[in-house]
C-alpha cells in the first residue's frame, strides 16, 4: 500500500484502555499512529504501511512473548523498536529498548522523538 511518503509509529498493545489512550495521546502529539491488539495485526500493519517505530508490549495472548521478539529482531532490523512490559526483568536479555510499565506517555514520546531525528 502507498501511504504517500507517510511515516507511522506501530502501538501494539493488547489492551484496550492502554492502546487506545497512549495512541490519542501520540496523535495529539502530532504523530502518524497505527495500531494493533497482538503480533497477527501487528504484521498486517507491517504489510500494509511504511512503519518507522514499533512500540510494543511483550507479553500479548496472541503471538507475543520471546518469539514476538524473535520475530522483530529478524525481520523489523530496520525499524526502531521498543518494547513495553510490566512483565520483563532488568536482567532478562531483550535485543531492544525496554520501558517498564506502569511508565509515563511523556517519556515515550521524548524516546520517540529522539528515534525520529
Amino acid at each position: 500500500m502507498d501511504d504517500g511518503g507517510i511515516k507511522y509509529i506501530l502501538l501494539v498493545e493488547d489492551e484496550d484502555a492502554v492502546r487506545l489512550t497512549l495512541r490519542d495521546f501520540l496523535i495529539k502529539k502530532g504523530y502518524n499512529v497505527l495500531v494493533a491488539s497482538d503480533g497477527v495485526s501487528a504484521i498486517k500493519q507491517l504489510l500494509d504501511h511504511d512503519v518507522s517505530i514499533i512500540v510494543t508490549d511483550y507479553r500479548m495472548q496472541i503471538f507475543g512473548g520471546d518469539y514476538w521478539i524473535k520475530f522483530l529482531d529478524r525481520y523489523c532490523s530496520d525499524k526502531k523498536i521498543i518494547i513495553t512490559s510490566g512483565f520483563l526483568h532488568p536482567e532478562i536479555s531483550i535485543p531492544f529498548e525496554v520501558i517498564y510499565k506502569p511508565f509515563d506517555y511523556f517519556v515515550l514520546s521524548e524516546r520517540i522523538e529522539e528515534y525520529l531525528k
